[in-house]
Order: structure tokens, then sequence, then C-alpha cells
């Protein structure tokens, strides 16, 4: 298998640390509201490598944070008075939900930042003793200039950055010694969460807390560091700095990003009006749609969303869902028989097709070339599956397309339709529970309908459902 390694710019032969183990990390959202389809791009990308890894006999330790101490839940959570936790157990819970709607399967480990702090109190420190890091009243900094490799990954030369990164910015500019430097460890201020070090209450940099939870989960030396593009600077490359200094070792192996999400060919912005969250898309869409349209392009290509786009996307689903529905009532049906050698004939076919899928996904996990030959498979099982077919025929076709499938994380088992009884009377439960303001209750069904494909819309007339 090869992967493109933004580090090197090129494609390289996929060779783990240690044979037949993985070790992934990626970084996770910020939990201060729902995620976003742009968070939702790398969830379903990386999620889809680490299927195919696992198909190809690998063991996998796939960690994916969660950052839940921030700017913008201290934020949220003075807006509406509560405690930062709140808001982040909140969101993290949320997260999940989406994220079992588009089939992400959860990480092996989905650590917490806040629950890490020790890790890093101890990395700043073996920073401090390696002269890579100092403090200036509560604020360390890390001396950007004494590493050497520093912009390898983003391919940045140091004199030609801008200092101040709106990422980085924090009170006490003036005190450090370069421009450059960046925060390991902030002092508290009022209405903040806090906890104590040997420089005063405070809390730790996003990019002390993801060196500290790879290092912790993975070890000091991961096979694979992937995310959004737009984490590669500053986020990834200050990983890189402080994990390498501290630890005297190269941090990752391959580094793997992917390209930005545009909303009918806009960059998605809520200054625009085109910010959409994973659950207003899963209120028009099934989300399963949306994995798949997130599938249908290469990983490092830019993914233009539109209605248009969608709706192509759900149509080619459905000839594939239909594909195997087919196959499988053929199965079904069909007797014990010897193969014939018409249908032997085919199964090589078969077979070529599904090496040609596995040449797809090895070439940098192009899925939209796989996708292409899942097409073609449907195309053949279509034109040579029926009532003559032999029992061992069908069944061949049935399994090739739901394993294919399942690698891309296509749900091919379609769950039965809720009657509208049944729907409507989930409505009224809803309802009441609004009335008797258990709030937990109401979500939990609206949730419930939406991953049976109904959509609720509250209005004046009262609740109005569809399906979608």
């Amino acid at each position: 298998m090869k992967l493109y390694n933004t580090m090197t710019r090129k494609k390289e032969e996929f060779i783990p640390i240690q044979e037949g183990k993985v070790g992934i990390y990626v970084c996770g959202p910020t939990v201060y509201d729902r995620i976003h389809m742009g968070n939702a791009r790398p969830m379903i990308v990386f999620d889809t490598l680490r299927r195919y890894l696992t198909y190809q006999g690998y063991d996998v330790n796939y960690v994916s944070n969660f950052t839940d101490v921030d700017d913008k839940i201290i934020h949220r959570a003075n807006e509406e008075g509560v405690e930062s936790s709140v808001i982040s157990e909140r969101y993290i819970e949320e997260a999940k939900k989406d994220m079992a709607g588009l089939n992400v399967q959860e990480a092996t480990v989905h650590p917490k930042a806040t629950e890490e702090i020790p890790e890093m109190l101890a990395m700043i420190q073996t920073l401090m003793d390696k002269g890579y890091a100092y403090e200036v009243n509560g604020t360390v900094y890390f001396r950007t200039r004494k590493f050497k490799d520093y912009g390898k990954l983003s391919h940045k030369k140091l004199d030609e950055l801008m200092s101040g990164s709106r990422s980085l910015k924090v009170s006490g500019e003036e005190e450090k010694e370069d421009s450059l430097d960046f925060v390991l460890w902030k002092p508290k201020k009022k209405g903040e969460p806090a906890w104590a070090s040997p420089w005063g209450e405070g809390r730790p940099g996003w990019h002390l807390e993801c060196s500290c939870m790879a290092k912790k989960y993975i070890g000091n030396v991961i096979d694979i560091h992937a995310g959004g593009e737009d984490l590669i600077f500053p986020h990834h490359e200050n990983e890189i700095a402080q994990s390498e200094a501290a630890n005297g070792t190269e941090f990752a192996r391959y580094w793997m990003h992917n390209a930005f999400l545009r909303i009918d060919n806009e960059k998605m912005s809520k200054s625009l009006g085109n910010f959409f969250t994973v659950r207003e898309i899963g209120e028009r869409y099934p989300l399963q749609v949306i994995r798949f349209f997130m599938l249908s392009a290469h990983y490092r290509s830019p993914l233009n969303f539109s209605d248009e786009l969608i709706e192509a996307a759900k149509n080619g689903l459905e000839r594939i869902l239909t594909g195997y529905e087919k196959a499988k009532a053929a199965a079904e049906r069909a007797m014990q028989a010897e193969l014939r050698e018409e249908e032997r004939e085919n199964l090589q076919r078969l077979e070529a097709l599904k090496n040609k899928f596995e040449e797809a996904m090895d070439d940098d996990l192009n899925t939209a070339d796989a996708i292409s030959v899942i097409f073609e498979i449907v195309r053949l099982s279509n034109t040579t599956v029926g009532e003559a077919s032999s029992k061992a025929y069908c069944d061949e076709f049935l399994h090739c397309i739901g394993e294919l499938c399942g690698i891309l994380g296509l749900e091919t088992e379609r769950e039965q339709e809720l009657l509208a009884d049944e729907i409507e009377a989930l409505i009224e439960e809803r309802t009441q529970a609004r009335k008797q303001k258990d709030f937990s209750r109401a979500d939990a069904i609206r949730n419930l309908l939406l991953e049976k494909g109904i959509a609720l819309e509250d209005t004046r007339e009262g609740v109005k459902w569809k399906r979608i």
C-alpha cells in the first residue's frame, strides 16, 4: 500500500513500525458545539483507512481525541453560566451520536485533554530541562528557533513566518524571547478551568495536548498522524517540534491530510450562511448518503458540497443497495447446485474486480476508484445473477458486494421502515416529554427517528414529519 506523505510530498510504500500492527492518531473535534460537515470529512476518510488496514490483517490502534478545554468551550460555558465540563461533555455525546450516524467506528481510545494533564506537565518539564522551553510570569513558551527542523512538515521557512497566529496569541505577547515561540502552558484567568503546575495554576496549550495523548496511547513514534489540511500549520508543525524535542526521536512516519470541503463552491463559513452541522444535513439526507458522497472523491481533492451532487450520490448509493438486494433475493430462492462453466468464468471476473478494488485502495486510499469498481461488480451481478443461478454463485456476489461496501463503511442491510402509526406514537411520546421538560428523552426520540430516516419539523400547527 502506498500513502501520500505530506512530509515528503510524495507517495511512499507503507511499512509499519511493528509488523502486523498500526498506530494511527487522528486529531478530533473541539467540543463546543455539534460537529459540522468539515469535521465529518476526516472522520469518514480515516475511519475508512482504519477499516481497510483491518481488512488487510493489521491490528489497528486508532486514537482520536476530544479537545475538551479551549477558549470556545470556556466562552460558551460563561454564556450559559455553567462549568466548561458541562459544555464539553454535552457535545462529546452529540459528536458520538453523529459519528454513529455516519457509521464511524468508535476509536480504540477517545482521550480527553483534561484527563491527561499529568502527562502534559511531564513533557513541559522535559522540554524545560532540555532548554527548549522557558517560563515568563506563569506562561511557558517553546523556543521555536532552537528546534532546527521547524517547518519541515508545512515546508515554511522560519524567517518568512508571521508571528501572532490567532491560535497562539496570549496576553503578554511581548514577553516572548522570540515572536515565533508558541505556548505550552497558559496561566489561569478568571472564569476559566485551571490545574496546578510548577509554574502556577493554568491550562495546557492546544498543540501540547495532542503530542501527549499520541505518546501515551501509541508511543514515542506513531505510524500515521492524520487530520484536515488546515491542521498542517501551526498545529501539526508544533506537535512535531515539541514531541521530537522532548522524545529525541521521529514523531510520526506518515502524515496524511484531507482537503477542504466547500459548499456550493464557497468556503464553509457562518458569515456566508453556508455553515452546516452534520445534524442539520442529516435532517435532509440519510447520513449514509453523506458518507458515500465524501468517499466519492479522493481525500486529497477539494470536495464541493451541493444539493445536486448529494442527489447524485443518493442515486448512486441506491443503485448499489438495490443490486445487493437483488443478489440477496436471488440467493434466497436459488437451489444448491454445481457451478456452471459460465458461472465459473464470471466468478473469475469477480475476483479480478475485487483485486482492482484493492489496487485502488492501495493507491493512497483512492476510494473514488474503489467505488467505481463496486459499480462494475453490481453491474456484473445484475446481468448474470438470476432465476437459473446456483446458490453458491449468488452467495459469492452477495458476500463480495457486502464486504467491499463494509470496508467503505457503507451498510448494505437496510432497516425496515417504521409504519406511520409507529411514527405518530413516537412523536406523541416526544411531545409529552417536552411538556414535562424531559428534553433528554425528547432529543433521544428525535435522534431515533432520524436514524430510521424520519425528519421532524416543529411548526405552529404541530409536528410534521417526512421520510428522508
